[in-house]
């Protein structure tokens, strides 16, 4: 496998998360903080937007190593909103709930993703 691959599959997948913050926001509306300032709309257009840049970031050779570290910290930063899920989540179905709750420690998984693509950078 080249070192290319995981940096393309992370790209596609931080480019599809873009995607989906601009076409179906309403979920991403209900997950923002409420101490962030401004209108959760406006954070999920931002973060649709930072999801793109940091996915091309990632795609390119030249800007993969920035690239990746900025991706480990964007999945950092969303961690409070997958929290706001979770705590949502709580009188809701108990399958709504595991759900919520298992996607927590899967930002690690994303995060170590991220790293290794940054390191694997020439």
């Amino acid at each position: 496998m080249t070192t290319a691959r995981p940096a393309l599959a992370l790209s596609a997948l931080l480019a599809v998360a873009c995607v989906t913050h601009f076409a179906y926001p309403k979920p991403y509306d209900r997950i923002v903080p409420t101490t962030l300032p401004g209108s959760a709309r406006t954070w999920t257009y931002v973060s649709g937007v930072a999801e793109l840049a940091v996915a091309a970031a990632v795609a390119t050779p030249r800007t993969r190593r920035l690239g990746g570290l900025a991706a480990a910290a964007l999945f950092a930063a969303v961690f409070p909103a997958n929290v706001k899920m979770a705590v949502d989540a709580w009188n809701r179905s108990r399958t709504e709930r595991l759900a919520t709750v298992a996607r927590l420690p899967l930002q690690v998984p994303l995060v170590v993703w991220a790293l290794r693509v940054s390191r694997s950078a020439a």
